[in-house]
Parts: structure tokens; C-alpha cells; sequence
């Protein structure tokens, strides 16, 4: 066996065959032009001016890239702009007032939609309102709330008026918010009375207000009321109600603060190799002319379109393309506020359906709770107004792909399957739809001006079907520029691992895993944390997951080791079934004899644990940690960050029964 780079065979499960884009989809892309990629590479890093020619400059940039400080680079230097100005007011003054801007869902079948001009007016007024309440240029604004559009709302105020704002997810505790505000040296927050969350009234201010009693400093906090007399809410010291605001600045306008290039726009907490939450720092030039031409080139979203990205904007994915890359476009972008299954499994193509979208773009997790309902949800709904669908957040396996496809997309919409991080901003890899072929289960090629390098522990490319370490190997537009106030975690974490500094080499170092083809398609498989080591190799918990998942009747699943004294590590498999099968003991062995033949038997599940459903946090991740406990006889850690934690106990029920 070979096991050079120490991931046992190191083959990933191999991409379905090709598909070609559609001829009717080519004819109206974006992004046709086949010889793109020779183009940015001739002529970069000026290629990226056409990113920053989606945006208005107020005053041009000087140089599209300053390496000279590697590998803290800087982009479109010497340029300013605003994104909040970008996001709205050009688009009014380009005579688009009355067009949708965000069309919002809410958990109860509410709905509601602003235009162009609604968003700037509601903007301005909070701008405003904030300005009064101290905020001041490079303050950063703390904001706690769920998916309701005062989120946006609240984003693009601090843009406008020069106050870089830092989003936490609504689902976080009350220790995850004040230890990001007090990492922030943050003195301003915005959240809510509560939210829903399926069917019941949360509380979210007493989260809020117990954050509070661990930041040292005088906190200001605005308070939306988003459930009225469902969650009455009483207005403390230094605390102030949104609407009532927004009222005492009706009608005030401000003027859009000019902000260098390299300014920070937002802050992005992420937890670090060190279990530290890490500020990703975001700044304005870059990111918004990256996030912008992914948008057009890679989501092929045009200024006509309703577009849907169903993530949660308390993330980068609904930063980058539900705000600020469909807004800066002047498309429709819609929002969400519920979860895929509440009311009823067929919420999300309700929405579809009534709202006509054009673009779809969603997570795989969500994909395969989909294949497990079963194909009559979509089917109750006319989807035929999609035209693209996308694919991000984690690796997507051949058989959810061809579902994806099939059932949502009519077997004719192409899919973008695109990787990238909270850190890189934008997407780094994906085919560009109007141009290149799709294959199910591999992301694509690096987009053009980007570089990507799949290399071994010394930082040699491995051969193509070898599983490797991902590294991008030049700067581009959206990259974190820093870490808040840590410019040595920076280096350390991102940079140092297979970078040469005395040959002015630097490369950029993803924490994932991956494989590339002969056609330099590349397919990850995760984080290089998620293998599990049996008997000195380590496996890919994606690779060994996706011989499970592409198995008939196996909608999802989930593997983690167990530490078993006279065996070493032992692997157990969580596997939840599609709606129509029948777990038992031939699907056990269908699922052994797959992995077997699809990796190995070193990779043979030690134990098949049917279940219902995974455990998964409210943003659709599922929580391993949990199962590790439960596969190990451990007492289960902490479970307030799941959606659906009585998934736990039926679980550990479910295998003492088999066992």
C-alpha cells in the first residue's frame, strides 16, 4: 500500500464523469471567453482589473498589487471607495430605485421586500442614528442578530459611515459573543429581543445581556424588536430601541465615508488551531471587487436576477454572497430566516417557486438532508426558473451532486461546486459555468488568477490522484489580510508551513486536504484534523464518508475513531438512511464492502450506526465531537449549539440496542 503522504492510499473517491454546460446557458454567461485563464495568466496581477472595474472608485488606484511587505500584500493601493455607496447608491443614481434589493422570508411565512431605495433610506437612518450614538470611523460595531433584514441593514450602515463591523452568529453563546466584542475592543452592539427558532420564541437579549457583564467597557447596545408582545423586553442603561431610532432620524441622509482600499471593512471571528477565536480581518478594495466578479463570473449573477444564497449571514458565505457581493452587483438577493424543514420538507422550493429564482446556491449538508426527504418535495413546486445552482461549504460527494442536479435542477442546470474559506473571502475554486466541464464530486480548476498547488509534507507537488496539503501559491483580491491585532498568528498559521521568506516565496497554507486530476480539477477532501489514524495511517474522514454516501439508500453520514486497547483505533460510522429505505444487515455490509473497495480494508467501519438524523449546529455542521463521545462511552460535552439535540440520546439508544 502506498502511504507516502500518509493518508493510506491518499486516492479520493474518484469525480463522476463529465458534464458539459448546456449551449442555451453558455449563450447567456457572464463569462465565456475560453482563453480567460491565459489571459490572467499573461498578464497578472493587472488581470484583476476588471475585478475592481465592477466597483465605483472615488478616488483610482494607484497599483493593483503591492507585494512589497509579503505576505501582508495590499491591493488596489492608493484607491478609495465606500462599500455601502457600491452596495446602493450607484444603483439608484443608475436609475434602479424601485428594483428589489433583498426580498426577505420570514420564519412564519412573513415576507417583505426593499427596494433599492428603501435599503438606502433605512441605511442612511440608522447611519445616522449610530453617528449620534458615538460611533466613530474604525469603531467596531458588534452585531448579534438572526436573519432578519436589520442584519444587512445594520452591516451596511457601519460601511457607510466607516466603522468596520463584526458579525456573530445569532446561534452563539453568550461567552462566544462577549469574548469576540472583547477581542474587538468592541463597545457597540446591535441585536434583538429574540428570534424563532422552528416553531417557538427564543430569547436573544438575555444572551446579549449576559455577554455584556463580561465586557469591561460601557456597552451601547441597539435593540430590534423582532417578536413584540410574544417576547416583551425592557430598555436598560445605555441601551436604545432600533425602530424608535430609526424614527428620530427619518429621512436624514449621510454621506458615504471615503475609505482607503486597504481599510478594514468587517472583522470574522473564526476558532484557530489553538481553540482561540481568530479575527479575520476583511478589507474594503479587495474583498468587494473579488466578491463581486465571483458573483458575476462563478454564480453568473446578472443585475435582473433573484438570487438565492441559503446560508446564514452570522457567516462568511452570507457576507460574501448573500450582502455584499449580490448587492454590489444591483441584483435581488433573498433571505431566509427559517430552516430548510419548517413548516413542511418543501419550504425552501415554496420559496423558489414563488419568488422565481434564478440562482440557487446552498450547502451539501443541506443537499443530502434533501435525498433523504426524497425527490416529491421538489417535485410539488415549479423549480424552472433556476438556471444555475451552486454548491459550498464543505466537499460534496458524486451522489448528492447527481441528486442536486436531477431533482432541483431539472438534469439541466449546471453546478458550481466552489471551495474557499472564511480567509480567502471569495471563491478560490470552481469552474467558471459558461466554460468548463462539471464533475461530480471535484470542486474544479483554481479560478483564473489564482494558483493553487496540492503538495506533501515537504512541499513537493504530488502526483495527480495523490492526496496532498492545499496551498495557493500567489496573493489575490479577497485574502484576510491580517489577524486582528495578530500579525505573528498570521504568519504562523497561514504562511510559514510551506513558504521559503529568503526566496521571497510565499504560499498560503489552506489547512485542508486535497487531490488534483490530470485536468487540474481538484477535489478536496477536508481538514487535515479530520482524519482518523488506524494503525499509523491516516484516513480521510471525507474519503471514507463519501464511499458510505454513495451507496444506494445512504443519505448521509458520519465517522469518527473510537480508542479500543487491543484493536488501536476503531472506526465507527454514523449513517443516516434516505426516506425509502430500510436499514438492516445487508445495507451494513453493502456499506463495509463499498468502503473496502473503494479504500481498503484498513478503512472497514469497526461498527454501522443507523440514525435518523445527525447531530448538527444551527449553521448545518455536523457536530463529531458529540459522536465521539457517544462511540467512545464518554459523557456528552456541551449540546446548546445543536438544532436538534435529542438527536443525542436517540442515538446512544439506538446503538446499545445494537449492540
Amino acid at each position: 500500500m502506498d502511504d507516502r503522504n500518509g493518508w493510506g492510499r491518499g486516492r479520493p473517491v474518484p469525480a463522476g464523469s463529465p458534464h458539459s454546460p448546456p449551449e442555451w446557458f453558455v449563450e447567456q454567461a457572464n463569462v465565456t471567453d475560453s482563453e480567460i485563464d491565459e489571459e490572467f495568466t499573461e498578464n497578472w496581477p493587472d488581470c484583476w482589473e476588471r475585478a475592481a472595474d465592477l466597483l465605483s472608485w472615488e478616488e483610482p488606484y494607484d497599483t493593483v498589487l503591492d507585494d512589497s511587505s509579503a505576505p501582508f500584500y495590499e491591493w488596489f493601493t492608493g484607491g478609495e471607495l465606500n462599500a455601502a455607496y457600491n452596495c446602493l447608491d450607484r444603483h439608484l443614481e443608475a436609475g434602479r430605485k424601485t428594483h428589489a434589493a433583498i426580498r426577505w422570508e420570514g420564519k412564519h411565512g412573513e415576507y417583505e421586500t426593499y427596494t433599492y431605495r428603501d435599503l438606502y433610506v433605512a441605511v442612511n437612518e440608522f447611519a445616522a442614528a449610530l453617528c449620534d450614538l458615538g460611533v466613530e470611523e474604525d469603531d467596531v460595531v458588534t452585531i448579534y442578530l438572526p436573519m432578519i433584514p436589520e442584519l444587512p441593514i445594520a452591516m451596511l450602515a457601519c460601511a457607510r459611515i466607516g466603522a468596520p463591523h463584526s458579525v456573530v452568529f445569532a446561534g452563539l453563546s453568550a461567552n462566544a459573543l462577549s469574548t469576540r466584542m472583547a477581542a474587538a475592543d468592541s463597545e457597540y452592539l446591535i441585536t434583538c429581543d429574540g428570534y424563532y427558532r422552528r416553531g417557538d420564541a427564543f430569547n436573544q437579549k438575555s444572551k446579549a445581556d449576559n455577554a455584556k457583564l463580561s465586557v469591561e467597557a460601557d456597552v451601547e447596545t441597539v435593540v430590534v424588536d423582532r417578536l413584540g408582545d410574544e417576547l416583551p423586553h425592557v430598555l436598560g442603561e445605555n441601551e436604545w430601541d432600533y425602530d424608535g431610532l430609526r424614527e428620530e432620524f427619518a429621512g436624514e441622509t449621510v454621506e458615504p465615508v471615503s475609505r482607503d482600499a486597504e481599510d478594514m471593512l468587517f472583522l470574522m471571528y473564526t476558532s484557530g488551531t489553538t481553540g482561540e477565536p481568530k479575527g479575520v480581518v476583511h478589507t474594503t478594495g479587495g474583498y468587494l471587487a473579488h466578491v463581486a466578479w465571483t458573483s458575476r463570473a462563478v454564480l453568473d449573477v446578472e443585475p435582473d436576477d433573484t438570487y438565492w444564497c441559503a446560508a446564514d449571514i452570522g457567516w462568511i458565505t452570507g457576507h460574501s454572497y448573500i450582502v455584499y457581493g449580490p448587492l454590489a452587483l444591483g441584483t435581488t438577493t433573498v433571505m431566509y430566516e427559517g430552516t430548510p424543514d419548517y413548516p413542511d420538507r418543501d419550504r425552501l422550493w415554496e420559496i423558489v417557486d414563488r419568488n422565481a429564482v434564478d440562482v440557487f446556491y446552498t450547502a451539501p449538508t443541506a443537499i443530502r438532508a434533501f435525498m433523504k426527504w426524497g425527490e416529491k418535495y421538489p417535485a410539488r413546486h415549479d423549480l424552472s426558473s433556476l438556471r444555475l445552482l451552486g454548491s459550498v461549504g464543505e466537499p460534496i460527494s458524486p451522489r448528492p451532486w447527481r441528486w442536486y442536479h436531477e431533482h432541483v435542477g431539472g438534469g439541466e442546470c449546471p453546478i458550481v461546486d466552489t471551495w474557499w474559506q472564511t480567509e480567502t473571502g471569495a471563491v478560490i475554486v470552481s469552474t467558471l459555468p459558461g466554460i468548463d466541464e462539471m464533475k461530480p464530486g471535484a470542486a474544479g480548476p483554481p479560478l483564473p488568477g489564482i494558483d493553487v498547488a496540492i503538495v506533501d509534507e515537504n512541499g513537493a507537488p504530488v502526483d495527480p490522484g495523490e492526496t496532498g496539503y492545499l496551498t495557493i501559491t500567489r496573493p489575490w483580491p479577497g485574502m484576510i489580510r491580517t489577524l486582528y491585532d495578530g500579525d505573528d498568528r498570521y504568519r504562523s498559521e497561514y504562511w510559514e508551513r510551506f513558504s521559503d521568506p529568503n526566496a521571497g516565496e510565499w504560499r498560503y497554507f489552506s489547512g485542508d486536504t486535497a487531490a488534483v486530476d490530470e485536468d487540474g480539477y481538484v477535489t478536496v477532501l477536508g481538514r487535515v484534523d479530520d482524519v482518523i489514524n488506524v494503525s499509523g495511517r491516516r484516513l480521510s474522514t471525507m474519503e471514507i464518508e463519501s464511499a458510505i454516501t454513495d451507496v444506494d439508500g445512504i443519505a448521509e453520514s458520519a465517522v469518527v475513531g473510537r480508542a479500543s486497547k487491543p484493536n488501536g483505533t476503531e472506526i465507527y460510522a454514523y449513517v443516516s438512511t434516505e426516506g425509502r429505505s430500510n436499514p438492516g444487515d445487508g445495507l451494513r455490509r453493502a456499506i463495509v464492502e463499498n468502503v473496502e473497495s473503494a479504500i481498503g480494508p484498513i478503512a472497514k467501519p469497526h461498527e454501522v450506526v443507523f440514525t435518523p438524523e445527525l447531530p448538527k449546529t444551527r449553521s448545518g455542521k455536523i457536530m463529531r465531537r458529540l459522536l465521539e463521545d457517544i462511540a467512545n462511552d464518554e459523557a456528552v460535552g456541551d449540546t446548546s449549539a445543536l438544532r436538534n439535540p435529542e438527536i443525542v440520546g436517540e442515538i446512544r439508544a439506538g446503538r446499545e440496542d445494537d449492540t
